[in-house]
């Protein structure tokens, strides 16, 4: 395994066969207002997505954070089309451990089926355990986000525990947030089932 970098938050780009994962940069402010009104993803009152209005500003916080050390963001590319269709991040940076967390993700609605996604995360994954050297990944979302938590289980991720009246929506409404993770131990066997995934992705 790898040595870790002294800073898990150095800018680098991830590349497969369906997705590429680049260093979020401002330019790519209209690209991502395009992409969020693919299914007004921002109108989703489970999860905190931004607006067309509110690109901007999500594009600098998510940067500060960059420039603060806790946070990774990357712009979510289709492949081979180029078309940039959302955001990710590895976040909740923990260089000690070493341990992540992969979030503050949306993708476009054309893009929400197929393998980019699946793609994404099995880089994302790959390098955290594999680069940096990750104890454990952590994935959490919105307990009534149904879909987001079916997917995470799909990717062979454990629920650890929900952690009840954890923070306040934009709506003000109060969230139970379910805590996954991926522990070292478990990734060689997490990377076969998700290779698999894309291997019968592309030969149907």
């Amino acid at each position: 395994m790898a040595g870790v970098p002294p800073r898990l938050s150095e800018p680098f780009a991830l590349d497969g066969a369906h997705v590429s994962l680049r260093p979020l940069a401002v330019a790519d402010h209209d690209a991502l207002v395009e992409a969020v009104r693919d299914g007004e993803l921002w109108r989703l009152w489970y999860t905190a997505i931004p607006s067309p209005d509110t690109m901007r500003a999500e594009i600098d916080r998510r940067l500060a954070l960059q420039a603060a050390g806790t946070m990774l963001p990357f712009t979510v590319v289709a492949r081979p089309s180029g078309r940039v269709v959302g955001m990710t991040t590895f976040m909740n940076i923990d260089a000690v451990g070493p341990r992540v967390e992969i979030g503050s993700t949306w993708v476009a609605q054309a893009a929400q089926r197929g393998p980019l996604n699946t793609e994404a995360k099995l880089l994302l994954l790959r390098h955290a355990f594999e680069t940096f050297g990750c104890l454990a990944v952590e994935l959490r979302t919105h307990f009534l986000n149904h879909q987001s938590r079916r997917a995470i289980e799909r990717l062979g991720a454990k629920l650890d525990g929900i952690l009840r009246c954890h923070q306040r929506g934009p709506d003000g409404a109060l969230r139970d947030t379910c805590v996954y993770s991926i522990v070292a131990a478990e990734w060689p066997a997490v990377r076969s089932h998700l290779g698999f995934k894309l291997q019968r992705a592309a030969t149907t």
